[in-house]
């Protein structure tokens, strides 16, 4: 107390226990020695924590928001002047010592933002984040009402190599009152924004908040959802003005999105109407990025199906047999790439009422009169070869759902198709890999009546449907409908055994 010399005396010798006893003290205050081991002392120290400018890091690093000023004595060594300020030759040097404040003290989110120029803000988040470049993209708001808080937020110029692996931690740095409360804290932003930095301070916040508490908090989900809001409608204005910028950011970000819209199934939140104006596909036209309004927009009043294919590349996707008649028909398809892509646009369903329709399933559902007549014709054909679709089922066996007269092929002799109801031969893909083989697409396999091959296989089904010969060709058929789709066959073996003993003949 004031006008009194005693005081407490509290030891550690950091093992768990410590003592307390009275004690004298001459001035008013509290004062903290800390005895440091020679290990941590000496020459062979990794850090020597004794060493002013290792301490001047540390508080810089951990303290410097600290609303008061931490001070710390520097003794260095100097060469004496003279008047005119040059050193005096041959004069011992001379020890001083110089007091210097080592915070800021002043946050950088604190400050206007018409006073921070964009170097500020740059060096900030390269110092605050570890971050090698400078951001993307830099957030400063400021709210008061409700709930009172300042928020400096970036988007990194690249997207961390772990951004999509269970060992990535999300989350942002929360202060109250310029003091640092907790690190990565994920109750702010929803997932689908996990590739954001910065930092949230709030008044309203406590100090000894909890994670179980932040959950419950409603300063903290009014905070989120004033932040994805603004982060949201940031995103839709550079989409606007400056599509570089946005296609660039794509490119690093646009896989969160997307999952972002296939989670929304699980979350039941309005997810999908946030983010479906803000995605990118690659477009068969002019082979660049297009949104889904920017499709909608230039299709013919006849196309009532938005079209998409999926490959793992471009150029698998524009060789595919499915693509023949759309080509010619200059109807604009959609190049799903990733396999997250398809699950993106199954959980969105339709945009402006128009339905989404892969290339590789179900029937394409083309209504100008062309297409009516040849559906027409196919039918036709069908009906005059069910004895023939009806074999090559019986010698595929369950590997087929169904067999088919195509109306969608051109020049190619055959290809694969899933049915409409289930799921997609792509999507069969990406439950394999994930190791779940329960969802099957029902694979139709579809023949061109109008290829030599068809006539070649109508031959030898009338010379004996239980001829070896025929049951080789139906399977080398669906074993060339599967490698066109990119799908390896359960028995490669035979496969290069049949090819070889027509070859042979």
């Amino acid at each position: 107390k004031a006008g009194e010399k005693q005081a407490w005396k509290w030891e550690s010798n950091a093992d768990g226990s410590y003592t307390i006893e009275e004690c004298e003290k001459a001035e008013r205050g509290t004062a903290i020695t800390l005895h440091l081991k020679d290990a941590f002392c000496g020459k062979e120290a990794e850090q020597d924590f004794t060493d002013n400018y290792e301490l001047e890091r540390l508080v810089k690093k951990y303290s410097d928001y600290v609303r008061y000023p931490i001070k710390m004595d520097f003794t260095f060594e100097e060469t004496p002047k003279d008047k005119d300020g040059k050193e005096i030759e041959g004069a011992d040097k001379i020890k001083k010592v110089e007091t210097r404040t080592l915070n800021s003290m002043q946050p950088l989110w604190t400050k206007n933002k018409s006073e921070i120029k964009k170097e500020e803000y740059n060096e900030f988040f390269k110092h605050q984040f570890h971050e090698w470049e400078d951001p993307m993209e830099v957030f400063h708001t400021k709210a008061e009402g409700t709930v009172e808080y300042t928020a400096l937020l970036a988007i990194p110029a690249h997207a961390p190599f772990n951004l999509y692996q269970t060992d990535y931690e999300p989350g942002l740095q929360l202060y109250s009152r310029h003091v640092f409360i907790m690190d990565k804290c994920k109750d702010l932003l929803p997932d689908y924004l996990r590739f954001m930095k910065g930092l949230v301070d709030s008044p309203d916040l406590s100090l000894n908040i909890s994670r179980e508490l932040l959950q419950q908090s409603r300063e903290l989900k009014a905070i989120g959802r004033a932040l994805e809001k603004n982060i949201l409608k940031t995103l839709s204005r550079k989409l606007k003005n400056d599509r570089e910028w946005y296609e660039k950011f794509w490119n690093e970000y646009g896989k969160s999105l997307k999952i972002g819209i296939y989670n929304s199934i699980y979350s039941g939140s309005d997810t999908v109407d946030k983010l479906k104006d803000l995605i990118l596909f690659l477009s068969s036209k002019e082979g660049k990025l297009v949104t889904l309004k920017e499709y909608v927009e230039r299709m013919p009043e006849s196309q009532k199906k938005i079209y998409y294919a999926t490959a793992k590349d471009k150029e698998t996707i524009e060789q595919l047999p499915q693509m023949e008649t759309l080509r010619d028909k200059g109807i604009e398809v959609l190049y799903l790439l990733d396999p997250v892509d398809e699950f993106a646009i199954e959980t969105i369903h339709q945009y402006e009422e128009k339905p989404f329709h892969s290339i590789s399933r179900g029937d394409l559902g083309l209504d100008d009169a062309e297409s009516q007549e040849v559906k027409k014709e196919t039918e036709e054909i069908q009906k005059d070869n069910s004895d023939l679709m009806k074999d090559i089922k019986e010698a595929l066996g369950d590997k087929v759902e169904d067999v088919k007269v195509s109306s969608r092929l051109k020049s190619s002799a055959v290809c694969l198709v899933a049915d409409e109801a289930g799921p997609s031969l792509a999507m069969e893909q990406a439950f394999s890999q994930m190791k779940n083989p329960m969802f099957k697409a029902q694979r139709i396999l579809e023949i061109n009546p109008h290829h030599e091959l068809f006539s070649c296989l109508k031959e030898i089904h009338e010379a004996g449907k239980d001829s070896q010969d025929f049951k080789d060709y139906c399977d080398l058929l669906y074993t060339q409908a599967l490698l066109i789709e990119g799908i390896l066959p359960e028995n490669p073996v035979d496969f290069a055994n049949k090819v070889a003993k027509l070859m042979a003949k």
